[in-house]
């Protein structure tokens, strides 16, 4: 009897394990299935992008408004610099369906000479398509370098709370004279050429190296005004405080003559294109950049979650 039970025990441990090693395999096969459908998903994902609702039909065949989205702080080696948005700028303009095209704007500023370069570009493009009116919607922000870019187009629209203006330019940096004094620190520089540490911040500041670098910077503020003056003519308000970097609301900057009126991008499609559709000619990453940026994000937000929880008192 006792080989018996043995023999029918081992029977029916082999027959569990049996079920158990099927269970399991069938769980991978469903975790793999997952993972792979989840992986299409992503690439489909990225390939798409999102348009948050701006972009219209792609196979729209009628009259478009091409939008080109200038978000961020522009900048060489950013997402957003001249090279992506004058890209997008002639995608927009080489579309026989385009109507027109809208800047719609959300930035501090940044880099003069990315500004500079899409505001030449867009007198270039103008020139060359005079039929294909373009405008600029500013948003939240629209200063600085936002605005030297724009002033070139045909029409410039606002919101009432829209930060406008701030016509100037800036370098900042830091001094550690003080602090390296206290530390006992010694500053040890050797140049070739008397002005090769020019303003560096572990030397005392000298005189001549403010007002060169001051120098430099009205020249760039010089062009700045000229370019603005050159794009708003006599819209512009006589008010001595227009260049001095100062931010006004869109309301006031109407009232300055820094835009003409209230609009989003969606009333002036259909008030200035009259059409109702938008397509979105914003460069984007390529799609390898772009998946795995959303999968590293991921990834790193997932094991944020899980350090937490483990963090957590129970």
């Amino acid at each position: 009897m006792t080989d018996e039970r043995w023999e029918r025990d081992a029977l029916r441990d082999v027959a569990l394990e049996g079920i158990r090693e099927r269970r399991r395999a069938r769980r991978w096969s469903i975790f793999f299935r997952l993972a792979f459908l989840i992986y299409l998903f992503l690439i489909l994902f990225a390939f798409r992008g999102f348009d948050l609702g701006l972009t219209g039909d792609r196979e729209e065949t009628g009259p478009h408004a091409a939008v080109v989205k200038i978000n961020g702080v522009i900048m060489a080696d950013g997402q957003t610099r001249a090279d992506t948005v004058i890209d997008g700028l002639r995608r927009a303009f080489e579309d026989s369906a385009t109507a027109g095209v809208i800047l719609q704007i959300n930035s501090p500023g940044g880099s003069p000479v990315q500004a500079s370069q899409i505001n030449n570009e867009i007198l270039r493009l103008k020139e060359e398509y005079p039929d294909t009116p373009i405008y600029a919607v500013g948003e939240d922000m629209f200063t600085s370098g936002a605005y030297y870019l724009a002033v070139s187009t045909d029409k410039i629209f606002v919101d009432r709370a829209t930060m406008i203006g701030s016509i100037g330019v800036l370098m900042n940096g830091f001094g550690f004279t003080d602090a390296m004094d206290k530390l006992g620190v010694q500053r040890r520089l050797y140049t070739a050429g008397d002005n090769k540490g020019l303003l560096d911040p572990f030397s005392e500041e000298r005189e001549q190296d403010v007002a060169w670098i001051n120098s430099l910077l009205d020249e760039i503020h010089e062009q700045f005004i000229e370019a603005v003056q050159d794009g708003r003519g006599d819209k512009l308000a006589d008010d001595d405080d227009l260049f001095s970097g100062l931010v006004w609301t869109g309301e006031d900057g109407i009232r300055l003559g820094l835009a003409d009126e209230i609009g989003s991008v969606r009333d002036v499609a259909r008030n200035e294109l009259d059409t109702e559709t938008l397509r979105d000619f914003t460069p984007r990453p390529n799609i390898l950049d772009r998946l795995a940026g959303r999968v590293g994000a991921s990834f790193a937000e997932g094991i944020s979650s899980l350090l937490l929880r483990e963090q957590t008192p129970r």
